[in-house]
């Protein structure tokens, strides 16, 4: 199976670049908005996008996970291990993973889970062999997901108000077709 794999940040404030129709003499316009300081300007998610050939269907399918912080090596260790396990009830064998050179793609932490990881599937006989595949630097036009992204953008964009953290993600799920899951968070560690 062929995924691709990125992240997105769903801001609540900057709306995303779009055109409208108006009346002549009345431009829409979009004014720029704040949140109270305590609370989260943007949301971050990690995204794969499965082609519709690999599921049986002609839609392609995003899954998403919203992360309680930023992207993160162990969190996208936590991602992709998600990722797997959906996958491998699928009956999906082996995956080919399409990503960018984000740090946190091309961490050590991230290559060593990915060398334990397929190590532990080639002992068990059980599970998601993952083949990462590396896009060029500073290409996103080549990652299929980008146009996902920004056409979710367009579609949850809320000019009259500034949207909840809470109502942004519902939105962005309704959009895709998933579901909500628990956000990836890293544990706290205990003393």
């Amino acid at each position: 199976m062929v995924g691709f794999q990125d992240e997105t940040w769903w801001s609540r404030v900057s709306p995303p670049t779009v055109s409208v129709w108006t009346d002549e003499g009345h431009p829409s316009r979009l004014v720029e908005r704040t949140v109270p300081r305590r609370e989260r300007k943007a949301l971050a998610c990690y995204g794969l996008l499965v082609p519709g050939a690999y599921h049986g269907g002609d839609q392609d399918e995003v899954w998403l996970r919203f992360v309680d912080g930023r992207p993160v090596s162990a969190l996208t260790t936590a991602f992709l291990d998600w990722c797997s396990q959906r996958l491998a009830a699928r009956g999906v064998r082996v995956w080919a993973l399409i990503w960018d050179n984000a740090a946190w793609h091309v961490s050590r932490e991230v290559v060593r889970w990915l060398h334990a990881h397929n190590r532990t599937v080639k002992q068990s006989g059980a599970g998601v062999r993952i083949l990462a595949c590396r896009l060029p630097v500073k290409s996103p036009w080549l990652n299929p997901i980008e146009g996902h992204w920004r056409h979710g953008k367009r579609q949850t964009l809320e000019p009259g108000r500034v949207l909840s953290a809470e109502e942004l993600e519902t939105r962005v799920c309704r959009y895709y077709g998933c579901d909500q899951e628990v956000h990836l968070m890293i544990p706290e560690k205990v003393a």
